[in-house]
């Protein structure tokens, strides 16, 4: 009978042993498989970002570095557009007709309207409030910045930069995986890498570039 107890705790120890060991391995397979929904879903927002300040930087000759001032132009203002009818045909250049003449006599139009900058940057019934937050982060907001840089040829540029670091927007995985986030930051950080997604810069001129691309 003492053999037979002794034989059934060690094939629950052998059991439980290798559901550890599987688990060890399925730990970083799920971790990866998470984190992957949760950088497309910062990476995406970035994205957005980025269209924002392009749209803001057309308007007002410099990015935004204020969530406030970002957010209130792409709800409230708008974009001047040329708008475009009509073409000068080789009709009226044999009649010695230049666009400016043909649109004196309204034979092309070529004038300014304003868009706004929902319907020319993103759809009429985005959420522009939720550009500021990360995703899955639980209400925290990216980083934003703006400067103007002077690049080695004397150029002075305006920049931007947007970051998340891992910790936010990994945030809700922290309690499962916060040993694999620790050691994710810490192999970033050894190859002078951002530990988190960002878009643009501060200290270069990238081309509004993201460190993802």
């Amino acid at each position: 009978m003492k053999r037979i107890i002794i034989q059934i705790v060690l094939i629950a120890a052998a059991a439980f042993l290798g559901y550890q060991l599987w688990d060890s391995i399925q730990d970083p397979i799920r971790f990866d498989e998470e984190r992957s929904v949760r950088y497309r879903a910062t990476v995406e927002r970035l994205i957005d970002i980025r269209k924002a300040q392009v749209a803001y930087r057309e308007v007002n000759g410099q990015f935004s570095g204020n969530w406030d001032s970002l957010v209130s132009f792409v709800k409230y203002d708008s974009i001047p557009q040329i708008r475009r009818i009509g073409m000068l045909t080789d009709s009226m250049v044999e009649a010695g007709l230049t666009e400016r003449t043909a649109m004196m006599r309204g034979l092309i139009i070529r004038d300014t309207v304003r868009i706004s900058v929902l319907d020319y940057v993103f759809t009429a019934d985005y959420k522009a409030d939720s550009l500021r937050y990360i995703p899955h982060s639980g209400g925290q907001e990216f980083w934003l910045g703006q400067t103007i840089i002077t690049t080695g040829s004397g150029v002075k540029v305006p920049v931007f930069e947007a970051r998340a670091h891992n910790n936010q927007f990994l945030n809700d995985l922290k309690e499962d995986y916060e040993q694999l986030i620790i050691n994710l930051n810490e192999q970033r950080r050894k190859n002078d890498l951002y530990p988190g997604l960002k878009v643009g810069s501060v200290t270069e001129a990238n081309n509004n570039a993201g460190n993802w691309e």
